[in-house]
């Protein structure tokens, strides 16, 4: 098992915690990584874009001229293709984007996002998260103290709302809570910021 320290907001380590090899120093799989992600951004998909055939257009379905001896080509309906605001020729339909991928797959990914952020030094594991205030000017000052240059991902239970309003209006810091941690947001972030007691649920979880 590997350790790494615990720390408080002030970047001071206060114990060491034992981190399970399953879950933090899981070997890298770029392919699986790569289908994950793939398969992720495919479910954000909304797949609502939608045009009209000739069919759906509005307008007359009559003939608009005679088809011979007026010098003009020959037309059959204003609402052609061919006529501007006619219809959209293979253009696209609502349809859906999802691609399969199975539950023990997604575990490890996550896994191996996980230990990719452990391997780069760019893991941090606190006591405790809690805020006193749900104030952004609070977190800020905390998250200072780490002199973290890129982007970070705050991880907790849902019962810490006030990190949660304290960091939506900061840019390149998100937060999202312990049931709704995934390997793309891990390996979307610089440094992920973890509560100890959300790494000893995953350690259990998994």
């Amino acid at each position: 098992m590997a350790e790494i320290d615990v720390k408080n907001w002030q970047n001071e380590s206060v114990e060491k915690l034992e981190l399970k090899d399953n879950v933090f120093l899981e070997p890298l799989n770029k392919h699986l990584l790569w289908h994950y992600v793939k398969v992720y951004l495919a479910h954000q998909r909304q797949g609502t874009a939608s045009t009209k055939t000739r069919g759906e257009v509005s307008g007359s379905g009559r003939k608009l001229w005679k088809q011979k001896k007026t010098g003009r080509a020959r037309i059959g309906s204003i609402r052609s293709p061919l006529w501007r605001h006619g219809g959209t020729v293979h253009g696209p339909k609502p349809r859906k984007y999802n691609l399969k991928i199975n539950k023990k797959e997604k575990q490890e990914a996550l896994k191996i996002a996980l230990s990719q952020k452990f391997k780069e030094n760019s893991l941090i594991v606190l006591d405790s998260m809690k805020l006193e205030k749900p104030k952004t000017k609070e977190l800020v000052t905390k998250l200072n103290n780490f002199n973290l240059k890129k982007s970070v991902l705050l991880v907790d239970f849902a019962s810490n709302k006030e990190l949660k309003l304290a960091s939506r209006n900061l840019q390149k810091i998100n937060c999202l809570f312990l049931d709704s941690i995934n390997a793309y947001e891990v390996l979307k972030h610089k440094n992920l910021i973890i509560s100890k007691e959300a790494v000893l649920k995953l350690q259990e979880a998994m």
